[in-house]
């Protein structure tokens, strides 16, 4: 199938855009409670994954604001977690680290996430990944998956020392591919990070987002009437577009 290029160069995010993480992270947790035999410390798993989760995400998002280390965050989120379940003689660090392990060897991908990426590298697309996240945890989770080999660079928020939606990534990334900004597109699935900061540096988005109700700061907050639409928001320096399902991307570019 043919496909008139809009975009050559398409920016995707990884966590829940093409990697499932909300389920990959659970099924991580799950491991690390059965490895370290904590199942006679934790009365209700999904309590204990509830709480550690509202930690982890408080802490990622002071990370993206560069308020705390990497040091911090991978302690801490256990820490805290650890403490308010009463759970002794657990080094937190090591928890982390056995998580992390586990997390990278999880292979479960976004519906569609495989065809869509088939059918964009046989069209010519230049196809990259710009993450928030740990190197080697990010670099594992592509290997493992299988979807390593789509991707022409890779950019990772702890190589270049500050996080999406700084437009620091985006314009490192842009330059690094030779792309040019009215040919590229970011696809991702978190409204601040993903699309924001695309936004702010200037380069067309793809939403990703089962929500038919766009956040209230997008400019264009009219629900789609049809299940699975797409539809145009413009900026005074580049354009919106939401898709509920990933195999939607095809029919922006």
């Amino acid at each position: 199938m043919y496909y008139k290029q809009k975009y050559t160069h398409l920016f995707f995010d990884l966590d829940n855009t093409l990697w499932d993480f909300d389920r990959n992270a659970k099924l991580a947790m799950r491991d690390t409670v059965d490895q370290l035999k904590l199942n006679g410390q934790v009365p209700d798993f999904n309590l204990f994954y509830d709480f550690y989760e509202a930690v982890n995400k408080q802490l990622w998002d002071a990370y993206r604001k560069q308020e705390v280390h990497k040091k911090e965050l991978i302690t801490r989120r256990f820490a805290e977690t650890l403490n308010h379940f009463e759970i002794k003689n657990v080094d937190p660090v090591a928890m982390n680290e056995l998580y992390l392990d586990f997390m990278a060897q999880q292979t479960s991908l976004v519906e569609g996430a495989m065809d869509v990426l088939n059918d964009l590298k046989s069209n010519n697309y230049k196809l990259q990944i710009i993450t928030n996240g740990f190197r080697q945890v990010q670099l594992r989770k592509l290997e493992n998956s299988g979807i390593a080999h789509f991707f022409d660079h890779v950019f990772i928020s702890e190589d270049l020392k500050y996080p999406k939606p700084d437009i620091r990534v985006f314009q490192h990334a842009i330059r690094s591919c030779n792309a040019k900004k009215a040919k590229s597109v970011m696809i991702g699935d978190n409204w601040e990070t993903d699309i924001l900061g695309a936004r702010n540096f200037g380069i067309d988005q793809i939403f990703f987002s089962k929500d038919s109700k766009m956040p209230d700061n997008h400019p264009n907050n009219t629900p789609t009437d049809k299940k699975n639409d797409t539809f145009p928001a413009y900026t005074p320096h580049s354009n919106t577009y939401r898709i509920e399902n990933l195999t939607n991307i095809l029919r922006l570019l």
